[in-house]
């Protein structure tokens, strides 16, 4: 079978992550994604569980993903629930089986800065980057130390400029862009901290 070029493609990112909440920082980042690199959709996959992240502190899923359907108000926004149904716990394995189930798309992994900064402790980080291409979207005060990453340094070679990122749809992977003008300071475990930290009292000390 022909592989298709890749202007015959579907042109998907993949947004993945717990979205504990989901917030307008994901919907920052998918809008840009949408119009810097000229994507098709974005899809926001919600993992049931991340293994570098404590499961006690998750929401329930059903109630992140009614969240995440209300934070992203976009018609080019997907909200999936695909690891779930699929078994799925390893963004590589996530990858790899949507690839094979999508041949006609070219997708697209979406991270923000603050990924990039732990990346390299991802299981199979070098994989996922041969196997797809990467928008990296800057989070503040993680900039530094994103480009200044294990895996950053890694694939340095690789990393083009944001006026080239139409290549990130041609060129085969690894290839990567970093657009440093996203500032949304809102992050999940921000908001889950804001709503856990007690509310002053009215009365007397």
């Amino acid at each position: 079978m022909v592989k298709p070029e890749p202007h015959n493609q579907r042109t998907i990112g993949l947004l993945g992550g717990s979205f504990n909440p989901a917030h307008a920082g994901h919907r920052e980042i998918s809008l840009a994604a949408l119009e810097r690199v000229g994507l098709d959709a974005v899809w926001w996959l919600v993992t049931p569980g991340n293994p570098l992240k404590d499961a006690n502190e998750y929401a329930p899923y059903e109630e992140r993903l009614k969240k995440a359907r209300r934070v992203s108000d976009h018609p080019d926004i997907v909200i999936s629930d695909f690891e779930r149904r699929q078994n799925l716990q390893y963004t590589a394995d996530t990858i790899a089986r949507l690839k094979l189930l999508n041949s006609d798309t070219c997708f697209i992994w979406l991270m923000g800065a603050d990924s990039l900064e732990n990346f390299h402790r991802w299981k199979d980080w070098r994989r996922i980057a041969e196997m797809a291409p990467i928008a990296v979207f800057n989070r503040p005060g993680h900039g530094d130390a994103a480009l200044s990453s294990e895996a950053a340094t890694a694939l340095a070679a690789f990393r083009i400029d944001t006026t080239n990122a139409s290549l990130l749809l041609e060129d085969e992977p690894p290839v990567w862009v970093y657009f440093s003008d996203t500032n949304n300071p809102l992050s999940s475990t921000s908001i889950r901290n804001a709503r856990q930290k007690p509310s002053p009292s009215n009365g007397d000390a």
